[in-house]
């Protein structure tokens, strides 16, 4: 296994908390961005070199970029609210679906300018249009949704067209399911109609980034709404938890 230098936009995510050790533990060098100052005692005891600034100023996040000189850029960023409070989804779901309009293009700025040639980006699994089931990653996405699924879908689409789209940039979406585990807002995948363990979405980031694989990967557990056989075969990734 070759060592990579990796940065981590999100490190102290839902996600981002479970991947930095995981890539760690592998050996990877991990600089992990946070906006939180606060954070960076975590990410050093996880092993990773803590990095602040703030995704938009991009400026801030070339220079870090560029001084760094990671192998692979690791889009993590969401902008929700703790335990995704109902009360505060509706101002958080804009800002969610700009980090992933705004966020991602300043991202791909910074890793273009520091000679960065591979990103693997978070996306959501619940993007398709209404039809045959299971979704599969070739099939119509909900493009014409409405209020604040039409918002999410649009964000979501925006990152992806920029990650897998972007010349010289070999970039890998991973279109996680609804998360569950530890950091996220539920302890377990009662109500989802596309589970997914954070620790699974971490393995699958993982693998994404030590095969280099660029595309489209649904990562979902199994469930009659999506199939993620592509990244069974590709990635290696194994849906089932033991």
């Amino acid at each position: 296994m070759t060592t990579r230098t990796l940065f981590v936009a999100g490190a102290t995510g839902a996600i981002g908390a479970r991947l930095t050790p995981l890539l760690v533990a592998r050996g990877h060098r991990v600089f992990g961005l946070t906006r939180f100052p606060d954070k960076r005692t975590a990410l050093w005891a996880q092993g990773a070199v803590p990095l602040v600034g703030d995704v938009y100023d991009t400026a801030h996040v070339t220079a870090l970029m560029r001084a760094t000189r990671p192998d692979a850029v690791i889009h993590m960023l969401t902008d929700l609210p703790p335990n995704m409070e109902p009360s505060l989804m509706a101002d958080a779901i804009p800002r969610n679906a700009r980090i992933r309009r705004e966020g991602t293009a300043s991202l791909i700025a910074a890793a273009r300018e520091a000679g960065v040639e591979y990103m693997v980006a978070e996306s959501i699994a619940w993007v398709y249009a209404p039809g045959a089931r299971p979704y599969t990653e070739e099939s119509p996405l909900d493009l014409n949704a409405e209020g604040s699924r039409g918002i999410s879908i649009g964000g979501a689409v925006a990152l992806e067209q920029a990650v897998l789209n972007t010349p010289a940039l070999n970039g890998a979406v991973l279109r996680f399911g609804q998360l569950y585990g530890p950091g996220t807002h539920s302890k377990d995948a009662t109500g989802k109609t596309v589970p997914l363990h954070v620790d699974s979405a971490a393995l699958a980031t993982l693998l994404a980034v030590e095969a280099k694989r660029p595309g489209l990967f649904n990562i979902v557990e199994p469930n009659e709404e999506v199939a993620a056989d592509k990244a069974q075969r590709e990635l290696g990734w194994n849906p089932v938890r033991a």
